[in-house]
C-alpha cells in the first residue's frame, strides 16, 4: 500500500491510497465470499454456490464495488494510523481507479485539528497584572439597603407614583416577545429598567395606563433591540409606600446567625470580596487567553466551527425548553431571528481557539487528570439525585466523564498560568 498526502487550506488533508492488484485480489476474494452468503441458486445450499456462478450472477462490477468498499474501510484506517493523522471529520471518499488488472486507488479528504504553535505563554501570563480586591463602605451600605428593602413593609397608597415608592406594573411591547404582557415590581428610582422608563412612570396612579417609546441602549442583554426605538404600553397596578426596617441587632439576627450589626457587615464584606475575587479570576483568565490568541494565526476547519455552533444551539434549546417553558420555534419568533441566524451569532471561533490553546498548553506541560479526580466530580453530581442508580440511568456517564476530564485539565492549566500573574 502506498500513501500520498497533500495538505490543503483550512486544516484539511487529501490522502491518496494505492493498493497493488495483488493485494486488492484478497478483497475481491473476500467480496465474493461475503456476497455468496446472500445468493440463492436452485440446486445449491445458501453459502455453497460455486465461485464462477456467483461471478456470473453478480457481475464483475458488483464484485469490484463490494471489494472496493471493503478495501476503503480497512486501508483508510491503516493509512491514517501509519501516517499519524488524526481526522476530526468523516472522510469524503472518491474512487480514482477500480478495474481488473490495475491498482485500486482511492482518495480521502478530511479535516484535522489545526496545527498550533504556542507563543511564550508563560511570559504572557507573567505580564498580566492582578487587580487588588477592595470593598468600600458605600458597597456595604448599598448591600445593607438591599437587605432592608427585602424586609421592608409595603402599604398601599392612593397617590401618584414618585421616586421612593414601590410600584407594580404590567407592560408589553410588540417588539418584545411578540407583545406578551409582563408584570414587574420594583422601587421607583432604582434604575433597574432602561434609561427613561422609570421617569415615564412618575405621576401615574393605580389603574392609569400610558404608552410611550424609548430607545434601547447600545449595550443591552437583548441584543436584537439595541439602539432601536421600542414602543411600550404600561398599566400601573399599584403604588405602595415602602417603610424600611431599622438596622439594629434585631434586624441583624433576623437575617441569620449574626449577633450584631458589625457581624452582619463583616459577613457582607466577605461576601462582596468573594464575588469580586471570582470576577477578577475570570477577568485575568480571559485576558491571558486573549493575549495568547493575539499571538496566534490559525485557520479553523469549517467542520469544527459548525460542530461548536450546533453544540451551543443545543444548549440554548435545552435552556429555552427547561427554563423559558416555550418551544424553540416560539422563541425564535419572539426574538425575530431564524434558527440559522441564531446559530451564526454564536462565538464559535473564539471558543474553539481557547479550547485548542488550553489543550496545547496541557500537552506542553504534561498535565494529566486521574480517574479518581474525575470520579470525585461525578460523585458530586450524583449526590444531587435521590437515587444514585436512578441518576446513572438518567445521565450519560460517558459524556459526563469526558466533560469533567476536560474541565479539570483546563482548571490545572489556568492555575499554572495564574501562578505567574503579577500581584
Amino acid at each position: 500500500m502506498e500513501t500520498r498526502i497533500q495538505k490543503l487550506p483550512k486544516s484539511e488533508i487529501e490522502m491518496e491510497v494505492e493498493i497493488s492488484p495483488e493485494e486488492f485480489q484478497t478483497f475481491i476474494e473476500k467480496a465474493i465470499s461475503d456476497l455468496s452468503k446472500n445468493i440463492k441458486i436452485d440446486g445449491f445450499r445458501q453459502g455453497k454456490v460455486p465461485k464462477d456462478i456467483i461471478e456470473r450472477e453478480i457481475g464483475t462490477d458488483g464484485i469490484f464495488k463490494e471489494a472496493g468498499d471493503q478495501a476503503v474501510k480497512e486501508k483508510y484506517l491503516q493509512a491514517i494510523a501509519e501516517n499519524k493523522v488524526e481526522p476530526i471529520s468523516s472522510p469524503e471518499i472518491s474512487i480514482l481507479k477500480l478495474s481488473p488488472g490495475n491498482p485500486f486507488i482511492f482518495k480521502a479528504r478530511f479535516s484535522i485539528l489545526p496545527k498550533l504553535s504556542l507563543p511564550d505563554y508563560k511570559k504572557i501570563a507573567s505580564l498580566v497584572k492582578k487587580r487588588e480586591i477592595q470593598v468600600g463602605e458605600e458597597e456595604i451600605k448599598k448591600a445593607l439597603l438591599e437587605l432592608q428593602k427585602s424586609r421592608a413593609k409595603l402599604s398601599q397608597i392612593a397617590v401618584p407614583a414618585k421616586k421612593g415608592n414601590f410600584v407594580e406594573i404590567e407592560f408589553s411591547s410588540p417588539q418584545i416577545e411578540i407583545g406578551k404582557a409582563h408584570k414587574d415590581g420594583f422601587l421607583l428610582g432604582d434604575g433597574r429598567l432602561i434609561p427613561g422608563f422609570e421617569e415615564k412612570l412618575e405621576g401615574m396612579a393605580a389603574g392609569d395606563e400610558k404608552s410611550f417609546s424609548l430607545k434601547f441602549p447600545a449595550k443591552h442583554s437583548q441584543q436584537n433591540l439595541t439602539n432601536q426605538e421600542t414602543h411600550f404600553k404600561v398599566k400601573m397596578e399599584s403604588v405602595k409606600k415602602m417603610e424600611l426596617p431599622e438596622i439594629n441587632e434585631q434586624f441583624a439576627q433576623s437575617l441569620g446567625k449574626f449577633e450584631s450589626v458589625p457581624a452582619l457587615k463583616q459577613s457582607i464584606l466577605e461576601g462582596i470580596k468573594l464575588e469580586k475575587t471570582h470576577l477578577e479570576k475570570q477577568r485575568t483568565r480571559e485576558e491571558i487567553l486573549r493575549k495568547i490568541n493575539n499571538e496566534i494565526s490559525m485557520e479553523i476547519p469549517e467542520v469544527l466551527l459548525d460542530a461548536e455552533k450546533n453544540r451551543q444551539l443545543e444548549e440554548l434549546k435545552n435552556y429555552v425548553d427547561s427554563q423559558l417553558k416555550i418551544s424553540f420555534k416560539e422563541y425564535s419568533q419572539r426574538i425575530n431571528k431564524s434558527e440559522n441566524e441564531i446559530k451564526d451569532s454564536f462565538p464559535a471561533k473564539e471558543r474553539i481557539q481557547n479550547f485548542l490553546v488550553l489543550k496545547k498548553i496541557a500537552q506542553a506541560e504534561n498535565i494529566e487528570v486521574t480517574d479518581e479526580e474525575i470520579e470525585a466530580e461525578i460523585n458530586k453530581v450524583l449526590k444531587q439525585y435521590p437515587s444514585k442508580e436512578g441518576a446513572k440511568k438518567e445521565l450519560d456517564l460517558a459524556k459526563l466523564k469526558s466533560y469533567y476530564g476536560e474541565a479539570i485539565k483546563n482548571e490545572k492549566v489556568f492555575q499554572l498560568l495564574e501562578n505567574l500573574i503579577q500581584k
